[in-house]
């Protein structure tokens, strides 16, 4: 369980993201693996914007404040960090990518690579 000043985060499934994708909806995937997890598995292209999280807090300014954010990583624990920073620096529409790349595999693309 979270502290209460500490906001808890929204969630989309694979499913319901990719859903989202194909409907054009305009999301912001934010992707916070580091840089050698990507060539292993990703998501499809969407424009991802790719900040590690060790270089989030001097990053975070790059993320649109105006769409909504769809934050990934492995397995989601990193995105959920990620999101919740999103949340307290006042970002109102986040959502956490539920399961993160694992899940995507798992629900929407069994092809990609697990790790």
């Amino acid at each position: 369980m979270h502290p209460p000043d500490v906001p808890d985060v929204p969630e989309i499934t694979p499913t319901d993201l990719k859903t989202r994708l194909d409907n054009g909806d305009g999301l912001v995937l934010v992707d916070v693996r580091e840089r050698f997890e990507r060539r292993i598995a990703d998501l499809p292209e969407h424009g991802q914007l790719r900040i590690p999280t060790g270089e989030f807090f001097q990053r975070v300014g790059e993320v649109d404040r105006t769409r909504t954010v769809v934050l990934y990583c492995r397995s989601g624990s990193r995105s959920a960090w990620a999101a919740r920073v999103l949340l307290e620096r006042g970002y109102s529409d986040v959502l956490n990518l539920r399961g993160g790349v694992l899940a995507w595999r798992a629900e929407v693309d069994p092809t990609l690579r697990a790790y």
